[in-house]
């Protein structure tokens, strides 16, 4: 098998040739068809997350091992099975749900493996997608695509159930005023898209980058808002008729944080998905006092994951702007994205 590996944090992807694996008991092997660029393998190629204060954290100390095969967001044929896989459609295209647990903690057991303390995520704490092939320990973590691509298909597994995820946190609020969403890269678009197929109002959506915002107006947005305007939270309460009701940050930088808790409203809430990095910015008497709900957001679980591929098979998701390169582009496509220049979302194929 053909595989890009990261043998080092902070330093490029070796490609590498290895033997090809092997399936036992329910195990199933995939062709790797896609696999989508995220924006988290930045930080695991860095090898930490910025905490604030001078402190980081570190993904060794959270019990990342190398060499390590990066992607989580794999798409797939299936070409072998353990002998208790069951029966298994080969001639089809399946994306992975790669947030995978140990299948024995109270998470586990309540169906939240991607809360899992001891987890199995591919690309992570396991092989995953940036090669040719990829095991999995059970068919129950593959979807159908339908009629999409492998290509449109990959970036789901985390772009689209991480934005599901939140939103689905925020779903009561998002058809009486607009949610806003901080951030227009891959996922700022896959929420866009996503609001509008869970039959909420056309959300407000704040970047820096008017190229971004550009492609968020286009894919539905009912404005876009400069973050380093003076007067940005003024534009945001404007757009959304008062104080926001939900403000989803998929940056999770200081700045962003601050704009979040500057716009909404008493009793609102702020969900934070992403890891850009930094410590809180909020005065912690003005929480109770704005009665705000502050939560975290981590990607999403196997039953969001089938109910968000539900939507997407029968077309109700739109499709994000996708790009695709070779496997052996891996490092360049990642600093492409660590430099800003990714408009939706890199796919590699191999």
């Amino acid at each position: 098998m053909r595989c890009k590996s990261l043998t080092g944090f902070g330093s490029p992807l070796t490609a590498e040739n290895r033997p090809d694996m092997t399936v036992s008991g329910t195990e199933v092997l995939l062709k790797v068809t896609a696999n989508g660029v995220c924006h988290s393998d930045l930080h695991i190629r860095e090898g930490c997350y910025n905490l604030g204060h001078g402190q980081q954290m570190s993904f060794a100390d959270r019990g990342m091992k190398l060499p390590l095969v990066m992607g989580h967001e794999p798409a797939g044929r299936v070409i072998d099975a353990g002998p208790d896989a069951g029966e298994i459609d080969t001639s089809l295209d399946y994306v992975v749900y790669p947030w995978q647990g140990c299948g024995k903690c109270h998470q586990c057991k309540m169906g939240r493996e991607n809360y899992c303390a001891d987890p199995k995520y591919l690309g992570m704490f396991v092989d995953g997608g940036y090669a040719d092939m990829l095991k999995i320990p059970h068919p129950k973590y593959l979807f159908g695509i339908g009629s999409m691509t492998p290509e449109q298909a990959a970036p789901l597994a985390c772009s689209g159930l991480t934005t599901f995820s939140a939103l689905k946190k925020v779903e009561d609020t998002i058809k009486a005023a607009p949610v806003v969403i901080i951030g227009a890269g891959g996922l700022g678009l896959m929420a866009i898209g996503l609001v509008k197929s869970m039959g909420g109002l056309a959300p407000v959506v704040v970047d820096i980058d008017p190229a971004k915002r550009e492609a968020a107006l286009a894919a539905g947005a009912s404005c876009a808002i400069d973050s380093a305007a003076e007067d940005a939270v003024a534009q945001v309460q404007a757009a959304t008729g008062g104080p926001a009701l939900a403000v989803i940050d998929l940056v999770g930088a200081e700045a962003t944080a601050s704009l979040a808790f500057n716009a909404v409203g008493k009793g609102g809430k702020i969900v934070i998905v992403g890891l850009f990095g930094g410590a809180a910015p909020w005065p912690l008497p003005l929480i109770p006092v704005k009665a705000v709900t502050i939560m975290g957001s981590y990607v999403g679980s196997l039953s969001e994951f089938a109910e968000l591929m539900e939507l997407a098979v029968q077309g109700k998701v739109p499709m994000l702007p996708t790009k695709t390169h070779a496997l052996e582009e891996a490092d360049d496509v990642l600093n492409q994205l660590e430099e800003g220049k990714v408009i939706g979302r890199a796919v590699l194929t191999p």
